[in-house]
């Protein structure tokens, strides 16, 4: 197991506030931890509003829109370079949106510290592409542990759990999942060890996870007597094999094993990259074994948003996605249809 050591709090948060734990990133940062269950951080979104609000980002008029591509780019990022999410956003045109950066997001406005944000740092927050990865947070949290409950309910308390995070930067999802199982029904997770081993090539993400499950296991914490560890396991999906040690480890400890990718494989991933990476985890997993994950919507909101953040995710929508996924021998179990991204449960057929 990696042992981050504790890095030294250079910009602590000043505000904090009841109910909620704080973690320090590598650079000094000390952030909240998110909860879906704290009202700092419980966001819903019903049919008719998301229809609205949706509606209105349509609307929504910007001095830039009628300015060419080669022009809008450049001028967008010298108004953006004092934004802490302005440059993380503009970092990753052509690559992933961090780990940590997009943990950043998830925060919302009134949660930003005042030591790192500024007002268009709070702007980009409350936009709502930004509460589109706040809403994506809670929904795969939510399956993660539906998942984990019908798992779990049919296995003994020695078995143990394990949570495969595939580019999972701070394992949020995995972390949320168990807060709710605890929350709900801690029964299930009296006496039983819980893995989360984050499937990550970048180290900073899952190093500030283990210091937010150490926050969230002090006592009176949500996870508090939970026997839970996480861990970066180095992992490339464009090599699947590398999995094959990691379910291998699962099964000789007889664990129920499900996974997870918020933001991840399914958004960014090949088509031929996610077959096989689900063929994988299909053939070297139980019975029991499900996958949540995030889908890039293919819709007008999704290609208005990519005019301006230009973060190479692949659009596909469900209808493409189901017929993907089916050819690696799972079925679209169920999905939850948002802003930007839709979120899915997976499992193998029989």
């Amino acid at each position: 197991m990696e042992q981050p050591t504790s890095p030294a709090l250079v910009k602590p948060e000043q505000r904090k506030r009841a109910g909620v734990y704080y973690a320090v990133t590598d650079d000094g940062l000390e952030l909240p931890v998110v909860d879906v269950t704290h009202p700092a951080f419980a966001v819903s979104l019903g049919e008719e509003e998301q229809r609205a609000r949706v509606a209105a980002y349509m609307q929504e008029s910007s001095p830039f829109d009628k300015l060419p591509k080669l022009v809008r780019q450049p001028l967008l990022k010298l108004l953006l370079r004092g934004s802490v999410l302005g440059r993380a956003i503009g970092g990753a045109s052509s690559s992933f949106l961090s780990g940590m950066n997009t943990y950043l997001l998830k925060l919302g406005p009134e949660n930003l510290g005042d030591a790192y944000a500024t007002p268009i740092d709070r702007k980009i927050a409350g936009t709502l592409p930004s509460f589109a990865l706040r809403l994506r947070v809670s929904d795969l949290a939510g399956l993660l542990a539906a998942a984990a409950r019908a798992a779990l309910e049919a296995a003994p308390p020695e078995r143990p759990l394990h949570l495969l995070d595939i580019a999972g930067g701070p394992a949020i999802t995995s972390l949320n999942a168990l807060i709710l199982l605890q929350r709900e029904n801690g029964r299930l997770l009296a006496g039983r060890h819980v893995e989360i081993r984050v499937l990550d090539l970048d180290p900073s993400g899952p190093r500030f996870g283990v210091r937010a499950l150490a926050a969230l296991s002090v006592a009176g914490a949500p996870l508090a007597g939970v026997d839970a560890r996480l861990e970066r396991v180095h992992y490339d999906w464009s090599n699947p094999t590398e999995l094959v040690p990691v379910l291998e480890d699962a099964r000789a400890s007889g664990a129920v094993t499900l996974a997870a990718s918020e933001g991840g494989l399914f958004e960014y991933g090949s088509d031929d990259e996610i077959v096989a990476n689900l063929a994988t985890l299909r053939a070297g997993s139980g019975p029991s074994f499900a996958m949540v994950g995030s889908v890039t919507r293919a819709d007008e909101p999704m290609q208005r948003m990519r005019r301006y953040s230009q973060i190479p995710t692949r659009p596909r929508g469900l209808p493409i996605f189901r017929a993907l996924v089916e050819r690696a021998g799972f079925t679209l179990e169920k999905a939850i249809e948002r802003p930007f991204s839709d979120h899915v449960t997976l499992v193998p057929n029989p």
